[in-house]
Parts: structure tokens; C-alpha cells; sequence
């Protein structure tokens, strides 16, 4: 069971890319968590939540591609990982803020 973690992970990885889908195919601004609805007052939510849906499928792909090389390294992937999430996030952030603009 050493490969454990990257199996679980893939498997997060794509929950993730079903949430990021339905999205993007609903466009439905209540699909995101209360909390983050009340801080975030978006002039278009449609456009809102695609940007944020391609925002997501981006982490979901960095998570899933770090589990995949942790399948033969797991330090490798661990870094993979996070330098991958952490990147997209801050690509993320200048995404939405052309949408909010």
C-alpha cells in the first residue's frame, strides 16, 4: 500500500474536476461555499464562474500531475504538487481579476 496517497490524491483530483464541471456547465453562482458568496459580489457571476472553473481545473490538473510522478517519487511529486498549486493560484488571482474589471 506504498502508493496510497498518489491513488487517493488522483482520486481528489478528479472530485475536483466534477465540481470544476458543473461549474462551468451550470454557471451557478450558489454553487460556491456561503462564505465565499458573501466576500465576493461579482458584476457578471456567469463569466465569474467560468473563469473560476478554469481556475479550478487547473489546480485538479497539478494535483493529478503530482500524484502521477509521486506514483514512482513521492518527494518529487510532493513538490510537483505543491509548487504547481501554489503557481496556479497566483495565476488564478490575475485571471479573475479581468473578469471583476
Amino acid at each position: 500500500m506504498e502508493n496510497g496517497f498518489p491513488i487517493f490524491m488522483l482520486i481528489f483530483a478528479g472530485a475536483i474536476l466534477l465540481y470544476a464541471a458543473l461549474m462551468a456547465i451550470t454557471k451557478d453562482y450558489k454553487m460556491l461555499p456561503f462564505r465565499a458568496r458573501v466576500s465576493v459580489k461579482p458584476k457578471n457571476p456567469e463569466k465569474y464562474m467560468i473563469q473560476l472553473a478554469k481556475i479550478v481545473v487547473l489546480v485538479a490538473v497539478m494535483i493529478a500531475a503530482g500524484a502521477v510522478i509521486a506514483l514512482w517519487n513521492a518527494a518529487a511529486g510532493a513538490v510537483v504538487m505543491v509548487i504547481g498549486v501554489v503557481a496556479t493560484l497566483w495565476c488564478g488571482t490575475k485571471m479573475i481579476k479581468k473578469v471583476e474589471e
